[in-house]
């Protein structure tokens, strides 16, 4: 697909913010709990207002490829809304989305999202954490792991059951502090910015208003908006291995002057297979854009961005020499980051267990 004057305008303007984003990014890996001086940048107050619902899928990518460029770990880092804000926008109602903009509204405040569990990962029929009747409310109780800003979030939206049904499954808006609820960071790798956290819910008071999706009919409460938000962000997760594979082949191109014939193919060859990755990446955000419940497009772009992005990263270093990843550490930070990409939003396993589920149920057919 081709992009559009306003879309080529929109990556233009997102463009002009990779170079601050660069610049912060090894501070940012190095002290991910030391922000301050960041918080004020012009690059990061324009990630504070980005927001993939009123966007739109295909404007967001084209967004999170150019941002990525600069540092995807730097875009993690920014507080707001983030992927709480993607759930909430699709399910919530307008006090429920007014309340985590408020909460989040002073530009260091952060919120989270937390599905991941200790023993079932992602599986989101089989999460444990519950919400237990307590009088008109409920009470919280279980744990999440890999959660990121857990350790930091102001305020964020936790998945939990309510009962044994698959109707059961119920997405909660808290606010933190709160009783019972407990939070730590962890020590990670890559996508340090992040601040990945793991959280525990020992009886966390929740009120019946903080369910999200109680003004929906049933079916689409929990599975139906967890569903669409789980496209969105793989889809961004894509847009970001792209705009990373696109970083470091830039940063080796630029910091070596002469190549072998055999070097500048190779160059080429990776340089024209990171814009067929991106071009994907686009078609599968336009996608998603006309149907969100459709996941075969999102899950193809995770998984074929996410792989081109780890084999760049573990490629082209080699071409500045046997040393490069201690002499130029953006890409050795970028090798660890592309890693991280793997974890997110479902391994590469259940991208290609949704792809097949998608092809046996004809989505390849609507793709565009």
């Amino acid at each position: 697909m081709r992009l559009d004057t306003e879309l080529n305008i929109l990556r233009e303007k997102a463009g002009e913010y990779a170079a601050d984003l660069r610049a912060r990014a090894l501070s940012v890996d190095a002290r991910p709990d030391d922000l301050d001086k960041h918080l004020d940048s012009t690059a990061l107050r324009a990630i504070r207002r980005f927001d993939p619902i009123s966007l739109g899928c295909l404007k967001s990518a084209v967004v999170m490829v150019e941002l990525a460029k600069g540092d995807a770990g730097t875009v993690l880092a920014c507080p707001g809304q983030s992927l709480a804000g993607i759930l909430t926008g699709l399910i919530g109602d307008e006090d429920q989305r007014g309340r985590l903009a408020t909460a989040v509204a002073d530009g260091r405040s952060w919120a989270f999202l937390a599905v991941t569990e200790p023993t079932g990962g992602s599986d989101v029929p089989r999460l444990r954490t519950e919400l237990r009747r307590d009088g008109d409310g409920y009470r919280l109780h279980g744990a999440k792991r890999f959660v990121g800003n857990g350790s930091r979030g102001k305020t964020g939206v936790v998945l939990a059951r309510t009962g044994p049904n698959p109707l059961s499954l119920r997405a909660a808006l808290i606010e933190a502090p709160a009783p019972g609820l407990s939070a730590a960071p962890l020590d990670m790798i890559g996508l340090r910015g992040a601040r990945i956290s793991e959280m525990t819910f020992d009886g966390v008071p929740v009120r019946s208003a903080d369910l999200l999706g109680s003004h929906l009919k049933s079916l689409r409460r929990g599975m139906w908006g967890v569903l669409q938000c789980f496209n969105v962000l793989r889809v961004q997760v894509a847009a970001m291995a792209v705009g990373t594979a696109l970083a470091v082949h830039e940063y080796v191109r630029a910091e070596r002057r002469e190549w072998t014939v055999g070097e500048v193919s190779e160059l080429d060859a990776l340089a024209a297979e990171i814009e067929s990755v991106r071009l994907l990446t686009f078609q599968a955000a336009a996608d998603v854009d006309v149907d969100r419940t459709r996941g075969y497009s999102a899950a193809l772009a995770k998984l074929t961005a996410v792989a081109l992005c780890e084999r760049v990263c573990a490629r082209l270093p080699r071409l500045l020499g046997r040393g490069a990843l201690l002499e130029h550490p953006l890409l050795e930070k970028w090798w660890r980051d592309s890693a991280a990409f793997e974890f997110m939003e479902g391994t590469s396993h259940i991208q290609r267990l949704h792809v097949t589920q998608g092809y046996l149920k004809g989505e390849s057919e609507h793709a565009r």
